[in-house]
C-alpha cells in the first residue's frame, strides 16, 4: 500500500494538456450582460452562435441584458390562489353568509 500525498492515477512531470495536442480553440465572443442588481456576467460563445438578448445572472438570478443602463427588470410572480380566494374575490362576506344559511337551511329539511 503506498502512502504520502501523490494523486492517485498521477505521474511526476504530467501536466495539463497543452494546444498542441488538442488543436486549435474555436473562436469565441465575449459579451457583457448587466442586471437590475448592478451585477455583471461576460459569458463566451463561440464566434458563429446567434447571441442572446438576455442572460440569467449568476449571482442573484435575475434577468441581464447588454445594456448597462438600461437592465431588463424582474419577472413579478403571481403567488398561487386558493379556491376560497377565488370565491372571496366573486362574492362578499354578507354574500357567502347568506349561501351558507341557504344550504345549512337544506340540510336541516328546512326548506
Amino acid at each position: 500500500m503506498a502512502s504520502g500525498s501523490a494523486i492517485r492515477g498521477s505521474r511526476v512531470g504530467a501536466g495539463p494538456m497543452g494546444e498542441a495536442e488538442r488543436g486549435e480553440a474555436a473562436p469565441r465572443i465575449y459579451l457583457p450582460f448587466y442586471c437590475a442588481s448592478g451585477h455583471e456576467t461576460t459569458p463566451s460563445f463561440a464566434h458563429d452562435a446567434e447571441l442572446p438578448e438576455e442572460w440569467d445572472c449568476p449571482k442573484c438570478g435575475l434577468p441581464a441584458g447588454r445594456d448597462r443602463n438600461n437592465p431588463p427588470s424582474a419577472v413579478v410572480n403571481v403567488p398561487y390562489k386558493t379556491h376560497l380566494a377565488y370565491v372571496k374575490e366573486r362574492r362578499t362576506d354578507t354574500e357567502g353568509a347568506k349561501i351558507l344559511e341557504d344550504a345549512l337551511k337544506k340540510l336541516r329539511g328546512e326548506d
